[in-house]
């Protein structure tokens, strides 16, 4: 099969999503200038370097009370700072709940059940228990082609790091089985793990 994307595809189901995985999802985590918190998933999202650590997410919908985006962005153009939270296998439901488009200014942390930690370098909340946590300040928005999409790259400025995770000095992925987003509605978690050794290592 072969197809061009602006002639569709032809299934029952654009498979778009579903070619380009795993992906690891971004619980981002604001808070507004009135001091209400939001919380969203995204999974358009990864590290993109590591001098200085940083990383990006792509909001790629709009609501009606946000105009041309959604609360995470409308909230980062507004205050320049988020959180990455870094989302669980035994997180999953929690997760999910927070990916409900709630009206702007409704707290999903509340609505999902979640406690709150404070970030130290920026102001902003992040999930309590999470496995790691990125404090994050924004560098740069870029507006992509498409009517909503929205890339937000931000510096990491500080990192937590949940003790159980961390094994002979190593963050331990298995010890947490981070979750990944798939095509559809299918997500997948890391539960193993293999090495390969570089040919010029």
């Amino acid at each position: 099969m072969f197809y061009e994307p602006k002639d569709g595809h032809g299934l029952p189901h654009n498979p778009f999503n579903a070619i380009v995985t795993p992906r690891p999802i971004g619980w981002i985590s604001t808070r507004d200038s009135a001091g209400r918190d939001n919380l969203a998933p995204y999974s358009f999202f990864n590290a993109v370097a590591y001098v200085p650590p940083q990383v990006m997410f792509s909001s790629t919908s709009a609501k009606d009370d946000r105009g041309d985006t959604k609360d995470s962005v409308a909230v980062i153009r507004e205050t320049g700072v988020f959180c990455v939270n870094i989302v669980e296998y035994a997180m999953r439901d929690a997760m999910n709940v927070t990916s409900a488009l709630l009206p702007a200014g409704e707290d999903e942390f509340t609505a999902a059940g979640l406690g709150k930690g404070e970030a130290q370098t920026i102001d902003c909340p992040y999930v309590a228990g999470a496995p790691a946590v990125l404090e994050c300040k924004l560098t740069q928005t870029v507006r992509l082609p498409g009517a909503t999409n929205i890339v937000v790259f931000g510096e990491v400025t500080g990192i937590h790091i949940r003790d159980n995770c961390l094994k002979d000095g190593i963050f331990d992925v298995t010890s947490f089985q981070p979750l990944a987003r798939l095509g559809y509605r299918d997500y997948a978690r890391v539960t193993e793990l293999f090495s390969l050794q570089r040919p010029d290592d």
